[in-house]
């Protein structure tokens, strides 16, 4: 029975972005251990994926000495259950787990590649973010962009050698799951929450954004683009996730004008997500940098029309006015624009809508993701077998 460890900073991670992938690999009949940092998220994990959870004290930040200790703590733990393949995800995750995969002697050593920190970041932060990138890449033996543009950044700025590169499919991490992201399946009660949260007028054109409210998911510029609509007397701005002010926060002014304006509604993260999506009119993705955002292959699912940033990731799945509109990263005219072209242009958002749905059945259905991921795990562990 082969061993997997799947190692990811936080166990939100290994719950929403893995969500199935354990269990699938179990039903496999492989040995599977997660591997993340405490949280509440882990008693409901463990239970839903059916596989063994050890707790490696994590930080998202820079902490070198609290880096250090659980470096050690992972290499003894791997060193213990002597796991055929480590899958690494998330940076802090990844530079940790290659790392003490390599010295605890495993030869298969994945990290998938989920976004770049350092696309985003500036001044010293930036050398400093890229080095641990190369680093990582480094001491994986095989290296995952979740996206086709991914892979072509890393070989076009030199952060890995081509030959450990490989996308599973079209990309994505996980793929979308069609029966829970279907208009069809959704509860009634649900429904009738998400509208008494967002309390919408009877003809209020709803915009939704989903993800962290943070400087670098472009909220700055979605907040400004709204404001200055000429649409937003007309418009609710739903912004589905929670203020992180620890890392790459907003600014004090526009989280005080998120939470004290009429027309802007922010609600802190739900398990439901589907739901709002099933609410909105559109949903806008302003983004600064990704890998291969899920969030897209959700509005997909749930035939919602896309308005998104023009970035590595984002333009993996959408083409301009096929399957979405794309705005200049961080340009916000062109955002206001954009929204308020889809406030008007309600039939041809719905076809765009329409063919991004069908894109995502073909290509990004959960099992088809995982079966595409279980079958190069096969393959990897072929050719370590055959090079002994």
């Amino acid at each position: 029975m082969p061993k997997l460890i799947r190692i990811t900073t936080v166990p939100i991670s290994l719950k929403l972005l893995l969500a199935g992938q354990m269990k699938f690999m179990r039903e496999q009949g492989w040995d599977v251990l997660m591997v993340s940092a405490d949280g509440r998220e882990v008693p409901k994990l463990v239970k839903e994926e059916g596989a063994r959870h050890e707790v490696i004290p994590f930080t998202r930040k820079i902490t070198p000495f609290q880096d250090l200790k659980c470096l050690w703590q992972l290499y003894q733990l791997i060193k213990k259950e002597q796991p055929d393949i480590v899958h690494t995800h998330t940076p802090k995750a990844g530079l940790l787990g290659m790392i003490a995969a390599k010295f605890a002697g495993v030869n298969i050593r994945i990290h998938t590649l989920a976004g770049i920190p350092y696309m985003a970041a500036e001044g010293g932060k930036k050398s400093l973010l890229e080095k641990m990138e190369k680093i990582t890449y480094s001491y994986a033996s095989h290296v995952w962009p979740n996206s086709l543009g991914l892979k072509n950044f890393v070989i076009e700025n030199n952060l890995c050698s081509s030959e450990k590169l490989t996308v599973i499919g079209k990309g994505s991490s996980n793929g979308v799951d069609l029966e829970k992201f279907n208009r069809g399946v959704l509860k009634e009660n649900h429904l009738v929450a998400a509208t008494m949260r967002i309390l919408p007028g009877e003809d209020d054109f709803i915009i939704l954004s989903v993800g962290r409210l943070v400087r670098d998911k472009g909220i700055q510029e979605l907040v400004d683009a709204f404001l200055s609509s000429k649409i937003v007397g007309k418009s609710k701005l739903v912004l589905l996730g929670s203020f992180e002010q620890d890392l790459n926060p907003l600014s004090p002014e526009t989280i005080k004008i998120i939470t004290d304006h009429p027309r802007i509604v922010q609600i802190d993260w739900s398990d439901h997500v589907a739901h709002y999506l099933a609410l909105a009119d559109v949903l806008v993705h302003p983004s600064h940098r990704e890998g291969f955002p899920n969030v897209l292959l959700e509005a997909g699912a749930m035939e919602l029309p896309v308005i998104c940033s023009d970035i590595i990731g984002n333009t993996d799945v959408i083409t301009q006015q096929k399957t979405g509109l794309i705005f200049p990263v961080k340009n916000v005219e062109i955002l206001k624009e954009a929204m308020e072209f889809a406030y008007v242009k309600r039939d041809k958002m719905a076809e765009l809508a329409a063919n991004l749905y069908q894109h995502v059945c073909e290509n990004y259905e959960r099992t088809q993701v995982q079966k595409g991921i279980f079958a190069q795990y096969e393959r990897v562990l072929k050719q370590a077998s055959s090079a002994e």
